[in-house]
């Protein structure tokens, strides 16, 4: 039987919450006593009720789907969207809610680390203390870093650090610095999430970030949101066309081969079309909880038309060896 690994399963500490109501930019957060209302400067609005991010509810639902491991990260708002002043405390009690979390139940979490990410020194001083000290196994990497994009120059001492320690960078949704343009229509979490982060992965690849690192590792999810399905005009571009090269020597489908996909999508024809493109040794499991019910895309996912080997990797075995999980 194959062992199951969750690779995008989120909590969201009360302390961190509570630190959240005391920033003054335009991210604000109010309400308390577990219930809160985070608004994106007016743009997007999510409600926030810590009971949803229940570690005991969590273990129930993996229990009930079988799922063996969780791979836990904390959910958005990231720290980078903080004043400077609260930026790293907010990295640094998300980074310690999930260590004690994972020392508690060794068995069943690993943990990504938050960072302050506008704040690089104070950032990679924070990564060094996440893997060393609290044994993290993954960066979390918001779309965007606070309206910065991520193939700006000032990260490239980042991913060099990342790729050093060998642990993957686990891309994620943020509020897109655009989103005033489809704030109607509940369109940001609907399709904004989605091509922000092709977005911001074509950037790492164009901007060169993957290609100086060749050993930089990347979890796109949501299955890759738009971009394996626009992957055969942006070679088009690159490779016919010979733009958008400035920063690259290879085609931008072979940097893509390295990065993992993970298959959090209410879709089968998605999750398919992402076997198809990636191939069984490049997709995760991933069930977005609590956001999504895991039962929900392990339906999916029951449903590929592939080998139980090539199932077992797509389960656990990719993650297990992505994460460093015994």
């Amino acid at each position: 039987m194959s062992f199951i690994v969750d690779c995008q399963s989120h909590i969201f500490p009360r302390e961190y919450a509570e630190l959240l109501t005391r920033n003054r930019n335009s991210l604000r957060i109010s309400g308390g006593d577990g219930v809160y209302q985070i608004d994106y400067g007016g743009v997007q609005r999510f409600r926030l009720n810590l009971d949803d991010y229940s570690p005991r509810s969590k273990l129930a639902d993996m229990d009930r789907s079988g799922v063996d491991m969780s791979v836990i990260s904390v959910n958005i708002p990231a720290p980078d969207m903080l004043e400077p002043q609260l930026a790293l405390k907010g990295a640094r009690i998300c980074n310690d809610a999930i260590a004690a979390l994972c020392a508690k139940h060794p068995d069943r979490f690993v943990g990504i680390a938050s960072l302050p990410l506008n704040d690089l020194p104070a950032a990679i001083a924070e990564l060094e203390r996440a893997v060393s000290e609290l044994d993290l196994r993954g960066v979390f990497l918001p779309s965007h870093v606070d309206g910065v994009h991520l193939d700006d120059p000032r990260f490239e001492p980042f991913y060099a650090r990342v790729a050093a320690l060998g642990v993957p960078l686990v891309l994620h949704p943020t509020v897109p610095v655009w989103a005033d343009a489809i704030r109607e229509h509940s369109m940001i979490p609907m399709a904004g999430f989605m091509i922000d982060t092709s977005f911001a992965m074509l950037r790492l690849i164009l901007g060169g970030a993957m290609e100086r690192h060749p050993q930089l590792k990347v979890v796109h999810p949501h299955c890759g949101g738009a971009l394996p399905y626009l992957m055969g005009r942006v070679v088009e571009q690159t490779e016919v066309k010979r733009r958008g090269r400035d920063h690259i020597s290879q085609s931008p489908r072979e940097t893509y081969r390295r990065v993992y996909l993970d298959l959090v999508s209410p879709s089968q024809l998605a999750v398919n079309f992402a076997l198809d493109f990636a191939g069984a040794g490049n997709l995760l499991f991933g069930s977005d909880h609590p956001w999504v019910t895991i039962d929900a895309i392990m339906q999916y996912v029951s449903e590929l038309d592939c080998s139980p080997a090539e199932m077992a990797l797509i389960l656990g075995g990719n993650a297990r060896e992505l994460f460093g999980i015994d």
